[in-house]
């Protein structure tokens, strides 16, 4: 295990007004809920951790298979699996008191109801550090309804929001959208402190052999290497045209694997990064990419990371 005395003071950054030690966290749906990499990741190195969604009640998810290798990717329909808050609150959040890092709670639903009733119950808790919003989930009935439609969008932003009166909130915004943009916009005038790019694009895979789907839920979410230039073009695009105008910072996601894909993404205009995939391969890859940052900034004559957040967006 790395020692507290090693983290670089040039990575010290905020997301939503939460002070982090890196600006490197883990990407929901991809670590659990925290005991489950905690033998293998030095939380103490990361901004933070973002857990895998928690809904109103608990859900089974999809029925296998659920999970598939593509080329340069993984495609999943895992259908947001969880175990519901009140067994989050009575098994999970001993363990998250304990996390030494920032933990930030996902939190889905299939109506407006549903999320601001997992917010009011775990808003009380202060280990968590905030909430990110699943409004944009591909791989479940009406998972996208509310990050397509930039009215519904503010509505449920707005209203979870008004439900937790302690915690800031990051809305994860969908790619499989007509102009992320719009949503952005919704979801900063809902109310959002921060915004999270991207979540999966929709994809399929088929069976060669047996010419059926190799998921039962036919289509998932599209996430790793494959992504990652449609995921820089979108955090770049909401960076120039919204957020940056708007003061909201970026976690920009999809296919980060090594420090220079970390890089990318601040220069495209993120202010912290998350690894999902990538844990599947290495789940010691975040440590890795904020023990590698300070070298990086040395190389370039940087005293700290965010002098590298929208340098590119100012390219000519």
């Amino acid at each position: 295990m790395m020692q507290q005395n090693l983290i670089d003071p040039a990575l010290r950054t905020t997301l939503a007004g939460v002070p982090m030690v890196s600006p490197v966290l883990t990407a929901s749906g991809t670590c659990g809920y925290g005991p489950e990499y905690a033998e293998l990741l030095d939380y103490r190195r990361l901004g933070g951790f973002t857990t895998k969604s928690v809904t109103r009640h608990e859900r089974p998810g999809n029925n296998p298979e659920r999970i598939v290798e593509t080329r340069a990717g993984l495609l999943n329909a895992i259908g947001l699996a969880n175990v519901g808050v009140e067994r989050f609150i009575a098994e999970k959040i001993p363990f998250i008191e304990r996390m030494p890092t920032s933990v930030w709670v996902n939190v889905a639903g299939y109506d407006i109801s549903d999320y601001t009733f997992v917010i009011e119950r775990l808003d009380e808790h202060a280990c968590i550090a905030g909430f990110e919003l699943n409004v944009s989930c591909p791989n479940v009935k009406d998972g996208l309804m509310f990050g397509t439609d930039p009215r519904l969008l503010r509505e449920v932003v707005a209203a979870a929001r008004a439900a937790s009166k302690r915690h800031p909130m990051i809305v994860k915004l969908s790619p499989n959208v007509t102009d992320i943009a719009d949503l952005a916009r919704a979801a900063i005038d809902g109310g959002a402190d921060a915004l999270s790019l991207i979540n999966t694009y929709v994809g399929l895979s088929i069976n060669a052999e047996t010419w059926k789907p190799n998921i039962a839920n036919v289509t998932g979410g599209l996430s790793g290497p494959a992504i990652k230039p449609l995921a820089l073009f979108n955090v770049h695009r909401v960076y120039r045209e919204v957020a940056q105008k708007a003061n909201i910072p970026i976690l920009g996601m999809g296919g980060i694997q090594t420090t220079s894909d970390a890089v990318e993404f601040l220069l495209a205009g993120a202010t912290a990064v998350a690894v999902g995939t990538a844990l599947f391969v290495d789940p010691t890859i975040p440590q890795k990419i904020a023990a590698e940052l300070p070298a990086y900034l040395s190389k370039r004559g940087l005293s700290h990371v965010s002098e590298l957040v929208g340098r590119f967006a100012f390219a000519k």
